[in-house]
C-alpha cells in the first residue's frame, strides 16, 4: 500500500471514529448540548482535529442521518423485484420495523432527534425526501392497480408512514412498557399485521 492510499485509509477510519463517537453523544445529549469539544473528548482527541474533519455539529448529524437512509433505502430496494404493488407496499412495512428494531440507534437520530438548523430544510435531508417519495409512489402505483380508491396519495402516504414511525417509536424510545402481557416483538409483529388488514379493506 502506498503512501497516498495509506492516509486515505486512515482518514476514513478517522471519519468513522468521529461519526461513531458523535452518533452516542447525540443520542446520550440531545442535539443542543452536544458540541464540538465533547465529541472530540469521547475520543480523547482536541476540537481542532474533529474540525479538521467536519466544519460542524450540523455537518456530523447530517453526515449520520443521511447514513442511516442509505442503509434504509438500501433494504427498500432489495424489495423492488416484488410485482404485486400492495404486496411490495406490505413488505415495506415489516422492513421499515425491522429496520428500526435492528438500528435503534439510526432510528432516533433519523426520526426522532430534533435538530432545528435551518440547513436541515436546505438539502442536509435530501435523503429522508428519497425514502418518503419512495413510499409515495409505491401508494400511487397501488391506487394504479384498483386500491385506496378516492384517496389523496399524499395523505394516505402520510397515514401509513405515521403508523409505521409510532409502531418502532414506541419500541425505540421503550414506551410499550404498559402492554405488561405482550413482548415489543409481538407487539411491533402483531400491531402491524393489524394495521395490514386495514389496508386489505381498502
Amino acid at each position: 500500500m502506498g503512501i497516498a492510499e495509506r492516509k486515505q485509509e486512515e482518514k476514513q477510519e478517522m471519519h468513522k471514529l468521529i461519526l461513531d463517537s458523535a452518533r452516542k453523544i447525540f443520542l446520550e445529549k440531545g442535539y443542543e448540548k452536544t458540541s464540538m469539544r465533547n465529541i472530540a473528548s469521547e475520543i480523547n482527541y482536541s476540537p481542532g482535529m474533529i474540525y479538521f474533519h467536519f466544519k460542524d455539529k450540523s455537518e456530523i448529524f447530517h453526515e449520520l442521518h443521511k447514513e442511516g437512509f442509505r442503509l434504509f433505502l438500501a433494504q427498500l430496494k432489495i424489495l423492488d423485484n416484488v410485482a404485486d404493488p400492495f404486496e411490495r407496499l406490505k413488505a415495506v412495512g415489516k422492513v421499515f420495523i425491522q429496520f428500526a428494531q435492528d438500528n435503534k440507534d439510526y432510528y432516533n437520530l433519523m426520526f426522532i432527534v430534533d435538530e432545528p438548523s435551518k440547513t436541515a430544510t436546505e438539502g442536509g435531508f435530501q435523503i429522508a425526501k428519497e425514502a418518503i417519495n419512495h413510499l409515495l409512489h409505491l401508494v400511487e402505483e397501488c391506487q394504479a392497480a384498483g386500491r385506496f380508491k378516492g384517496m389523496d396519495a399524499e395523505y394516505f402516504s402520510f397515514m401509513i408512514l405515521s403508523t409505521m414511525h409510532g409502531i418502532c417509536a414506541l419500541f425505540c424510545k421503550d414506551r410499550t412498557t404498559s402492554f405488561q402481557n405482550k413482548s415489543n416483538e409481538d407487539l411491533m409483529k402483531y400491531g402491524y399485521e393489524c394495521f395490514v388488514s386495514l389496508l386489505e379493506k381498502g
